[in-house]
């Protein structure tokens, strides 16, 4: 039953990329380019051909832009449907003794300064402890000795405090993190809190191109309800730990992505908690729409390994549609089909082995 769920998931991730091809007919990048050379036309006085599209990524002739307006026009594009990044083309230098013909160099720049728009690092989709706003129900499938039916809940964000230009085109970032992810027994009476972790952490991130690190220091901690602890009896750990950790991400053609890294735990309770933890991953959010360009396939596997758990392999699946035409704070929204075997990854019971399925719905910018 375990394997063919999970061979069912990674199937739909494998899939995805012909289906959605043929769910709708390659007119995404025209319709894209259109959309945004209307808006330097009305917006910034730019004519259309200024921009082209590829894929999801939108290219800016720089010669044919104010270089002042340049942040605030590629922020203003980032933000349209469909737009998985904005590249500005800029004429390199001929070598000495050319003519003036010049050959054009692609970057790929962010606003900078204080508070800037956008991210540098994409959310990890399918990370069951990406800080993100979303609520889910998720049913366990195996015999967990604690509860069944469960609604889960997380808040949290991601916040650049401040960017900045580095060499060879590249940028570099440094912000905030924090979330809290709790979950909810359905069948109790009054809706028990089981268990509620803690997140907060400092992070920078360096981003050239398709490929992108993040690093960070964060805290996390957690809690068990208290009705759920008096009704329950159960033993309570507390667990509670700082860690270091790094990843690497590279962006591949055609919506597809993949990552991977590693973590550090230090200051732990319990003490005899071993440090070592690996991720990897790969994603896939479609450069096609469908309904009318109002919805896009997503897809992703989560990977993770823990010392402490023998490193048993951690199973995150996540996959469904992003609603183009809804955007809060200017996040989509995803509704998205779940499925998880490992480790449980709420904070409380992380040496149980859990399986479940569950259906949320996920804001990511």
């Amino acid at each position: 039953m375990r394997v063919r769920l999970l061979l069912a998931c990674l199937g739909m991730l494998s899939l995805g990329l012909p289906a959605s091809a043929h769910a709708a007919p390659p007119l995404d990048d025209p319709y894209l380019a259109g959309y945004a050379g209307a808006v330097l036309e009305r917006e910034f006085k730019v004519s259309p051909r200024a921009v082209t599209a590829a894929h999801g990524v939108l290219t800016i002739d720089a010669t044919q832009i104010d270089p002042a307006a340049r942040d605030k026009i590629v922020a203003t594009l980032a933000t349209l449907p469909g737009v998985m990044r904005v590249d500005v083309r800029q004429p390199s230098p001929p070598p000495a003794g050319a003519g003036p013909e010049v050959t054009p160099l692609a970057t790929s720049t962010l606003p900078t300064g204080v508070l800037p728009t956008g991210h540098l690092f994409q959310p990890l989709l399918a990370d069951p402890r990406w800080p993100h706003f979303a609520a889910s129900y998720r049913y366990y499938l195996n015999s967990h000795d604690d509860f069944r039916n469960v609604g889960a809940v997380s808040f949290g964000e991601t916040i650049p405090l401040f960017r900045g230009g580095a060499f060879a085109d590249s940028q570099w970032e440094a912000g905030i993190q924090a979330g809290v992810f709790s979950m909810f027994e359905l069948d109790a009476p009054s809706k028990d809190l089981i268990n509620a972790d803690y997140f907060a952490a400092l992070y920078g991130v360096w981003r050239r191109g398709p490929f992108s690190a993040l690093g960070r220091v964060f805290h996390q901690s957690s809690h068990l309800g208290d009705e759920f602890l008096l009704r329950t009896r159960v033993d309570r750990v507390n667990l509670s730990y700082e860690s270091l950790d790094l990843k690497l991400s590279y962006d591949l053609p055609y919506g597809f992505r993949i990552y991977g890294g590693g973590g550090w735990l230090f200051d732990q309770d319990p003490s005899d908690l071993k440090p070592w933890t690996t991720q990897g991953g790969v994603e896939f959010r479609s450069p096609w729409t469908m309904a009318g360009k109002y919805l896009r396939p997503v897809a992703a596997v989560d990977l993770q390994s823990r010392q402490e758990n023998n490193w048993n392999v951690d199973v995150s699946v996540r996959a469904g549609i992003q609603f183009e035409s809804v955007r809060v704070l200017e996040r989509s929204l995803q509704l998205l089909v779940e499925y998880f075997n490992g480790n449980s990854p709420d904070g409380q019971f992380y040496t149980k082995r859990v399986e479940y399925l569950g259906l949320g719905a996920h804001f990511h910018f």
